[in-house]
This record gives C-alpha cells, sequence and structure tokens, in this order.
C-alpha cells in the first residue's frame, strides 16, 4: 500500500506559515479521508500530544492571506471557524492519534514530502553559500556572470497585464500620434 496519495498532491499542500512548513486541517483530513470535525475532536481529545510548535489556529490575518494568495477560494471555506495548521512534528504525532492503516501510511508519504522540500531548500542555500565564495575568491571580472547566475535563480516577475481598452495609435503627416478610430460616414 505504498504510495496512497502521490507525492505531489501532498507538497502542493504543504504551505509556509510563521516561518514554518505547514498543513492545513482540512488537507490533512482530506489526506486521511476522513471529516475535518472528526479530525479535530482526535486532536482536541489529545490536546497534551500537540503543543504550540506542533499545531497551532490560524487567526484572521492569515486566513485573509490565504485567500488572497488563493490558497482557498474564501473565508467561508473553512465552515465558520478558523482552521487548526499543524507541523511537520504534528502531522507525524496525527498518526498515533487516528489510528487507522490508511492514517501510517499518508503520514509516511507526507514525512517523506517534507524531508523532500527540506533538502531542497538546504541545496539552494548550499548553492548560495557556493556562490558567495566563489565570486570573494575571483575578481571582478566574473561579477557579471555572478549576477547572471543570482538573476536566473530569482523567481521570474510576472510582467502585469494593462486593464482597459488600448486604442492603436497611428503617427500622422504631422508626427503627432492620434488614435485611429475612424467614424463611419451616415448615409442619409
Amino acid at each position: 500500500m505504498n504510495g496512497v496519495v502521490p507525492m505531489e498532491i501532498i507538497e502542493r499542500k504543504i504551505l509556509a506559515l510563521r516561518g514554518q512548513k505547514v498543513m492545513l486541517s482540512m488537507y490533512l483530513a482530506e489526506l486521511y479521508e476522513v471529516d475535518t470535525r472528526a479530525l479535530n475532536q482526535a486532536v482536541k481529545r489529545n490536546i497534551t500530544r500537540f503543543p504550540e510548535d506542533f499545531m497551532f489556529q490560524l487567526n484572521d490575518i492569515e486566513a485573509a492571506q490565504l485567500v488572497s494568495q488563493n490558497v482557498i477560494p474564501h473565508k467561508k471555506y473553512f465552515g465558520g471557524s478558523l482552521p487548526y495548521v499543524f507541523t511537520e512534528q504534528g502531522v507525524a504525532m496525527l498518526s498515533s492519534v487516528l489510528n487507522s492503516e490508511r492514517a501510517v501510511h499518508v503520514n509516511i508519504t507526507i514525512m517523506r514530502a517534507f524531508v523532500k522540500l527540506r533538502e531542497i531548500l538546504a541545496g539552494n542555500k548550499d548553492l548560495a553559500r557556493k556562490l558567495n565564495e566563489m565570486e570573494k575568491k575571483y575578481d571582478a571580472q566574473f561579477k557579471i556572470v555572478f549576477d547572471a547566475i543570482r538573476k536566473l535563480m530569482e523567481a521570474p516577475e510576472k510582467p502585469r497585464r494593462r486593464i482597459g481598452f488600448n486604442a492603436p495609435v497611428d503617427e500622422g503627416p504631422t508626427g503627432l500620434k492620434k488614435h485611429s478610430i475612424k467614424m463611419r460616414k451616415r448615409h442619409g
């Protein structure tokens, strides 16, 4: 029963909040195939297993950010109360609380996704450190190359689309720009 849920699906459900990688309770309930309410009740019955560094509840500002970032469609998606979020350690603790075979298998896949993300982040930090070392080692002659590599490492900036109607512009014989909107003559 290895790979109950594809790793790519889990990776898309891991969010960054309060400087930590976390998963929303509703996403975990979906993966475990249990009702979110049932998951929250199991957690509340075993609340001593979930200190604040394992689990916390979103505040209004964080919920609004999730809506603005299109992580969730609307705040009503939470069902009236703000959801719990679980860190990697909290997710590991959930398998002991839920006590099902599916929870164990899903948790294994989730743990692997967290490890993979950590390795990717460490790889980027290592690459940036090596680049800095090389830059110090070599003269300014390679500064352009290093700047270009750094630029490639940055996330691409999406071009902003203009809003509204853009009429084509003609330059007349006077060299002045005028909008090329032709008026039809009325036949009457």
